[in-house]
């Protein structure tokens, strides 16, 4: 692990802006042509496209590491290697030690497996506080517990800007909240949530907190350490990797509670919340994925002293070009006759949102916008993707739910502009 920095933002007089034509060469899947139309990948929030390092790493490993872990001989030891550079790379995504760092296949079924375990320590009547803005990977595994008596509170919205109703959210936290649940920011309408002070009004009633940062990660640099977060969640295929999961957790909670896991599985972190043999492959793409982050970051601030800090240059210059994407796109969108913008959309408050967005459109269902799109080659999501309370809380879950557009750093203001040219022409008609 790279030593960690204190600082969030690399210095004014280091930085240069994203090279975008050098961002495009690294991702061969651009290259794609839809009915005549070269892609546009604005379905990002689902997951992203990889970069070619990240299939080079997955191929390497399969060509000369592909073994099961611990054996007396080469490839198992190359992939004892592999897996420590992983947990490694994410500690410095993260900033925490590696021990406290363990993946599984996907986001959804580690915080299931996290959630039982905690669920073992608690009693009737304990509470738990989940939002109407969360995936439901963020509210499900945490409503299961009502079976053990635990009663879950859900935190409502303002529907005008789909933020969290923080007076609400300070009603629902009482003496018997145990844990806070609460997404980073929205994987549907982009709302970035003020977790920071979240946190702290869960350790003010003595509760934990948990963290969905899954629709973060791509958007902005993450340190576990200045929260003081308890747990944060992520998904590296929603940051150019391959299709994993990933938590991390205070060293002493991973310790204090119980994993459900087979006997013969190691007692000692970070292996104790790891169920079988990982997907090794995707490990390997994992460092590949945080590796290809840190060289974006070191081409734009040739002075970062170590990974950590090259992911910090990365953020920072990735979140000023995806958020001037993000500007003309939301302009845009509002000057289209007929469509419903869902979120926030004054310039003034774009601190406090990632670059997604929901909207409908009038007398069109989200399916066939999308569709419409598609056709044209740019790719957008339909439906509620997963955030089921939001969508039944907006009333639109049962016509459709929304249309998500959602931006990353490889995008371009031509693929901004096509799209909008698109809805403009679907509207008219």
């Amino acid at each position: 692990m790279s030593t960690p920095v204190s600082r969030s933002n690399p210095p004014q007089s280091a930085r240069v802006a994203l090279d975008v034509q050098w961002v495009r060469a690294q991702f061969p899947s651009l290259k794609q042509v839809v009915n005549g139309h070269p892609a546009a990948f604005l379905d990002a929030p689902a997951g992203t496209q990889v970069p070619q390092q990240v299939i080079d790493a997955v191929r390497d490993y399969f060509e000369n590491s592909n073994a099961n872990t611990c054996g007396a001989f080469a490839t198992s030891r190359r992939t004892d290697a592999m897996i420590a550079g992983a947990r490694s790379a994410m500690a410095d995504f993260f900033n925490c030690d590696p021990l406290e760092v363990f993946f599984g296949p996907n986001m959804t079924t580690i915080t299931f497996a996290l959630a039982r375990g905690i669920g073992r320590d608690l009693q009737p009547g304990d509470e738990i506080v989940v939002t109407t803005l969360d995936h439901d990977a963020n509210v499900a595994p945490w409503r299961a517990l009502e079976e053990r008596g635990v009663l879950v509170r859900q935190v409502d919205i303002r529907e005008q800007d789909c933020t969290l109703d923080l007076e609400d959210l300070r009603r629902k936290i009482t003496s018997r909240t145990r844990l806070v649940a609460v997404g980073y920011a929205s994987n549907a309408v982009g709302t970035v949530n003020p977790v920071a002070e979240i946190i702290h009004l869960a350790h003010q009633a003595g509760a934990l907190a948990f963290i969905d940062a899954v629709h973060y990660a791509p958007h902005g640099s993450i340190d576990v350490r200045a929260l003081d977060c308890d747990f944060l969640a992520c998904s590296p295929y929603k940051f150019f990797g391959p299709h994993m999961g990933c938590i991390y957790g205070k060293r002493d909670l991973l310790m204090r509670f119980r994993p459900y896991k087979v006997r013969p599985a190691p007692e000692a972190l970070p292996d104790r919340w790891e169920t079988g043999t990982q997907i090794h492959e995707g490990l390997a793409g994992v460092t590949a994925a945080v590796d290809y982050i840190a060289e974006l970051g070191r081409r734009c601030d040739s002075s970062a002293a170590n990974r950590r800090a090259a992911l910090l240059c990365a953020h920072h210059a990735m979140r000023e070009y995806e958020m001037s994407l993000a500007a003309r796109m939301i302009r845009g969108l509002l000057e289209i006759p007929g469509l419903r913008f869902y979120g926030i959309s004054d310039p003034a408050r774009f601190a406090e949102r990632v670059p997604t967005v929901g909207v409908r459109l009038a007398h069109r269902t989200p399916l066939e916008c999308a569709k419409f799109l598609g056709e044209r080659g740019t790719f957008t999501w339909d439906g509620n993707y997963y955030a089921l309370n939001l969508t039944e809380r907006l009333g639109v879950e049962k016509t459709g739910g929304l249309l998500r557009i959602g931006l990353v750093h490889y995008n371009t203001a031509a693929e901004v502009d096509r799209l909008l040219e698109s809805l403009r022409e679907l509207a008219a008609n």
